[in-house]
């Protein structure tokens, strides 16, 4: 298989009062994770309230960015030409070291590499107003 190539511009993910302090710490390549003052439980995506206890008490914290490939696609045509451009790419579940699971694309990796439980990266593609998408590259284990 092919190298994936370099995305196109992206539409830019709304931001709500929610999400607001997870990207703009984005705007510096840096990743937060919500956790719950109740429950001391990580919380990925963003919410208003704990998942687990229902706690409103949350708090920012520093993610390390590390984690490994839980699962993945790959789509070999983009539904949109905003939605990242052309294919392939990977879509994929990533397992944070926190003990989240988030969802993003895998880049800078050969298709014929992936595979299951590969230790991940993150990496930041730079958005048109000035926030960073994290996505996720291979990393030595």
């Amino acid at each position: 298989m092919t190298e994936q190539g370099a995305p196109a511009a992206r539409t830019e993910p709304p931001a709500t009062a929610t999400t607001a302090p997870f990207w703009e710490a984005t705007r510096e390549r840096r990743l937060l994770l919500q956790w719950c003052s109740g429950c001391e439980r990580p919380i990925f995506y963003p919410r208003e309230e704990c998942p687990y206890c229902t706690a409103t008490s949350l708090r920012w914290r520093p993610a390390s960015g590390r984690g490994s490939l839980y699962t993945f696609t790959v789509e070999h045509r983009a539904p949109s030409p905003l939605a990242g451009g052309k294919g392939p790419y990977v879509i994929a579940l990533v397992d944070l070291d926190e003990g989240v699971r988030m969802m993003a694309n895998v880049v800078n990796c050969p298709l014929d590499s992936l595979e299951v439980g590969m230790p991940l990266e993150v990496t930041w593609e730079q958005l048109p107003d000035g926030r960073c998408l994290p996505l996720f590259q291979p990393r030595e284990p």
